[in-house]
């Protein structure tokens, strides 16, 4: 039983190991990339449908026939575009 109880503690510190690494080299990597992602897809959005908020960029054409895809994610992008920004966010 002891050598069943040390190999769970073996394995306990390893995987914590493996989480203090991954929190030191790729975790400010992945952060990044969410939130570029987070950006482009506002953009792509902005660009399709920037009619609701006053910004015609594609012909309204294009704009519906993407609809079904944006839908699901107008109201937050509208939230995101639309409220006031400051220094801090920048920094951020």
């Amino acid at each position: 039983m002891a050598a069943n109880e040390r190999t769970g503690g073996l394995r306990g510190l390893w995987q914590t190991l493996r989480e203090i690494m991954y929190g030191m080299a790729s975790h400010d990597m992945s952060r990044y990339a969410l939130r570029t992602r987070a950006s482009m897809e506002h953009l792509f959005i902005l660009i399709t449908m920037g009619d609701l908020l006053g910004v015609p960029i594609l012909p309204p054409y294009y704009s519906l026939r993407l609809l079904p895809y944006v839908v699901p994610q107008i109201a937050t992008w509208k939230r995101r575009m639309l409220r006031e920004r400051d220094l801090t966010d920048a920094i951020t």
